[in-house]
């Protein structure tokens, strides 16, 4: 069966998806660069892997992206400081790459092989891995039957398996149950997804349910988060903080004018708006909501504070230091595409509230029902839910350790999984 599913997919489907990545290459700066440093990576791979000491076991992390890399590094990082290994970390996307490039504790920092057969076995050859670990989701066919073939311990971490997934129709799931053969083990973010991965005939013992690293590195990140210094000391006391992370225009327009009549009322409150774009355009369609209405003032421009009410964050990559700084949260996207990290501010122990577009995460589910959380369909929610929050101050602390509860209760899963990592050094 393995056979067919070979030629199906190397006569058909992987052509197929080689023109389409060709034709996009077209259209696409990001997609043309990973293109091109591919075909050309080889040369200069065989250099630094050559520079390494060869005595030491390799050890390869595979990541889509930057957010599933974001969940391998906790992982990485104990691997470090445990074990004398050579780390290989590779990715499919281009800005997973560009960002990641001078991560200090890689020692070798590359782009997955296309998977044709020729390149993966040229790939492999050069790199000569001892165990092989795939973050999430990102398998590729070919180099997974690769890997069986010589043997190569293979690992899925932060593996999710919902009941009702695409890859259990039928066809589909006859091509995942010959991929998944050829992995040692499986190591699920949940029970359930632990049981949802045995509908793919995988022997009940390669499969584990571990936690999710995402736990561990949200908390990691806080308490660097909190050494930061974005704001004076002193400049906010005896205010309360109002950190509307990620911002989308379809939630400001809810946000906003909720904002606006609790601020007319608590003159204690500021907010801090942290758009998910944050374009000149972006930034100033906000300050003309405002005016009139409330003071505003730049983030970077916060030297000069006097009293605004309104601080627009004009910056990127400091959200989860200013949710440190945050009562209550709003966590963006939630009434556009998707909801944002939910994580990050609940790390913290405050209530984070959000929108009605969470059916993609686990995460805001959990916090709703727990209690932490509460979602808002419209400004008159919006105003009765924060105004609750910013006035009752108990209410407002027992949402935030409920919060804070959920987050260290489910940290600890990369210490687990390095545990099943070391079984194979």
């Amino acid at each position: 069966m393995k056979k067919l599913w070979w030629i199906v997919y190397n006569i058909f489907v992987l052509p197929i998806l080689y023109l389409l990545f060709k034709i996009a290459r077209l259209f696409n700066r990001k997609i043309r660069s990973g293109f091109d440093r591919r075909r050309l990576q080889n040369k200069f791979l065989k250099e630094e892997i050559n520079s390494l000491d060869k005595s030491k076991k390799m050890i390869w992390f595979h990541s889509a992206s930057l957010g599933e890399f974001e969940q391998a590094k906790p992982i990485i990082e104990k691997l470090r400081t445990e074990q004398n290994v050579n780390i290989l970390v590779t990715f499919f996307s281009p800005s997973g790459y560009d960002n990641s490039k001078k991560y200090p504790h890689a020692d070798v920092v590359a782009y997955i092989p296309f998977d044709f057969n020729k390149a993966v076995k040229e790939f492999l050859s050069i790199v000569k891995p001892d165990v092989v670990i795939f973050m999430r989701y990102d398998i590729w066919p070919n180099l997974l039957w690769q890997l069986g073939k010589n043997n190569i311990p293979t690992m899925i971490v932060d593996a999710t398996m919902l009941k009702n997934s695409n890859r259990k129709i039928p066809i589909i799931k006859g091509f995942h149950i010959s991929i998944y053969k050829c992995v040692s083990n499986i190591l699920t973010v949940s029970p359930n997804d632990a049981k949802s991965f045995l509908d793919f005939k995988i022997p009940s013992e390669k499969i584990k349910s571990v936690g999710d690293t995402r736990f561990d590195r949200v908390y990691q990140k806080s308490l660097k988060a909190q050494s930061k210094k974005l704001f004076k000391d002193n400049l906010f006391n005896n205010k309360k903080i109002f950190v509307f992370g990620s911002s989308w225009e379809e939630d400001e327009n809810v946000i906003f004018p909720a904002f606006e009549q609790i601020a007319q009322n608590n003159k204690d409150i500021i907010m801090i708006v942290a758009p998910h774009e944050p374009t000149e355009l972006h930034l100033e369609k906000i300050e003309n909501y405002f005016t009139k209405k409330l003071k505003t003032i730049r983030f970077s421009s916060k030297n000069n504070y006097s009293e605004e009410r309104i601080i627009i964050i004009d910056s990127i990559g400091i959200l989860l230091t200013l949710y440190f700084y945050a009562n209550v949260a709003y966590v963006g996207g939630s009434f556009k595409q998707g909801i944002h990290n939910v994580l990050e501010p609940a790390v913290y122990g405050i209530p984070v509230i959000f929108g009605p577009k969470i059916e993609g995460s686990i995460e805001a589910k959990e916090l709703i029902k727990r209690g932490a959380s509460k979602i808002i369909k419209n400004i008159e929610e919006a105003t009765t839910i924060m105004t609750k929050l910013f006035d009752d101050n108990q209410y407002r602390k027992k949402m935030g350790l409920i919060a804070s509860t959920y987050v260290n209760e489910n940290i600890g899963a990369s210490n687990k999984i390095l545990n099943e990592i070391e079984k194979y050094l």
